[in-house]
């Protein structure tokens, strides 16, 4: 029996969008004429120029509220530390956090008083399961 491969960090995650026909017919228009390669270069272009013009309003709101952006990973060595140290982690981030396979349910209930993420939240389905109370 082989052993499951580790799951590979993401650098996309997959979004489903509906558009009108005509939105859509225009957006065909563009790549027939060559402005973008397909749609999905199109699309991804537009949500970066929407990203760039609130730049500001988004670093400031990150930095108010105190959003620590990118990965985040925690094992099982990192929550049992805050467990015995007696603190419960007040996770805020926008981007990916990872909580390990290495987490049992219980040190997760233990160590984490909350879970709020703008973006993905990776971790066992059991640990999920067991903050789904504490996942804002």
């Amino acid at each position: 029996m082989t052993e499951p491969r580790p799951r590979a960090v993401a650098d996309n995650e997959k979004i489903t969008i509906n558009l009108g026909v005509v939105d859509l017919g225009q957006i065909d228009l563009l790549v027939q004429e060559g402005f973008y390669s397909n749609r999905t270069d199109l699309i991804r272009t537009a949500i970066r120029n929407q990203l760039a013009a609130h730049g500001e309003v988004l670093r400031t709101t990150v930095a108010r509220r105190t959003l620590v952006m990118g990965l985040q990973d925690y094992g099982r060595r990192e929550l049992e530390a805050a467990r015995d140290a007696g603190e419960r982690l007040r996770i805020q981030a926008l981007g990916l956090v990872r909580i390990a396979d290495d987490v049992s349910p219980e040190l997760a209930l233990a160590a984490i008083e909350s879970i709020s993420v703008l973006g993905v939240l990776q971790a066992s389905h059991s640990v999920k399961a067991a903050l789904a109370s504490r996942i804002h």
